[in-house]
């Protein structure tokens, strides 16, 4: 199932950018309601990956890290974690701090930088256990997408979410 939720505003994509912090709250709120719709419908809430581009891929990260739901995994193409410093210098205490996350960035990324990118994947693991985060760098890839991404998304979604009986 993908689901669109109500979208945060973007105020400037560099380190030291002020954030739409109220606006990334209130977006992570509704994808935890409707993890926990998938949840009342018979999904076990550690079935669940969250995944997004770009923006949606941030906002996947920090709904992943601050949810009390456990979940299986994210995938965050080509995006950054917002609200960096309300994070803890250390481990995040929530049951999702071995989730497995799977990071994806072009180095030709010209709207949110390579930089950012690896930024996010070094704080990410200061955050979960970080033998959990993979971050891949496509070649050439802009602000876009690529067939091995799409490759390596599928080996991720299959690693971490074997077949049910």
């Amino acid at each position: 199932d993908f689901a669109l939720f109500s979208r945060f505003d973007i105020i400037g994509l560099s380190p030291d950018s002020q954030e739409d912090e109220p606006g990334i709250k209130h977006a992570a709120e509704y994808v935890k309601t409707l993890i926990d719709q998938e949840v009342k419908n018979g999904i076990p809430s550690d079935r669940i990956i969250l995944g997004g581009f770009s923006q949606g891929g941030a906002l996947s990260l920090y709904t992943a890290l601050t949810t009390q739901q456990k979940l299986a995994g994210v995938t965050a193409l080509s995006c950054w974690l917002p609200l960096r410093s309300s994070f803890p210098q250390g481990p995040i205490s929530g049951v999702n701090r071995d989730i497995s996350i799977l990071q994806c960035h072009g180095d030709s990324d010209p709207l949110v930088p390579l930089m950012f990118g690896s930024l996010t994947a070094e704080k990410l693991k200061t955050l979960v256990n970080p033998a959990n985060v993979t971050f891949k760098v496509y070649e050439g890839m802009m602000h876009s997408s690529c067939p091995q991404e799409m490759v390596d998304i599928r080996q991720f979604i299959d690693k971490i979410l074997p077949p049910v009986d």
